[in-house]
């Protein structure tokens, strides 16, 4: 099982960008996709997340607005559009799979880093003018 996070990069804030979760060697579909950053010195935080099923979604309270999260099953990928970027959200940010299907959401804390299966490589977001 691999994940393949891309699309990170260097923008001024106010810009958008979309990252994209690449999923390869999954024998089933009903997993969630989760995007996780971190920026240097902070905890790693859940920023969205997809189920498999109804595509339910999740998203933390500083994104929501700005960021969209979507898949495409035919293609095993997962899409997070982030839009209006603030340097806040500079981070490295990590793609990461849960076999266990719906997105957990823990009260007061997110998305649970425990409940996830697979992480991909991570890709470099910067938001700097």
């Amino acid at each position: 099982v691999q994940l393949q996070a891309s699309g990170g990069g260097l923008l001024q804030p106010g810009g958008s960008l979309r990252l994209s979760c690449a999923a390869s060697g999954f024998t089933r579909d009903d997993y969630a996709i989760g995007w996780f950053r971190q920026a240097p010195g902070k905890e790693r935080e859940g920023v969205s997340c997809i189920s498999s099923s109804d595509r339910t979604t999740y998203y933390t309270g500083s994104v929501k607005g700005r960021f969209t999260i979507s898949r495409d099953n035919a293609k095993n990928t997962v899409y997070l559009q982030m839009n209006s970027l603030k340097p806040e959200d500079t981070a490295v940010y990590y793609c990461a799979a849960s076999l266990f299907g719906p997105c957990t959401v823990v009260v007061g804390t997110g998305l649970p880093v425990y409940e996830y299966d697979y992480w991909g490589q991570g890709t470099q977001v910067t938001v700097s003018s």
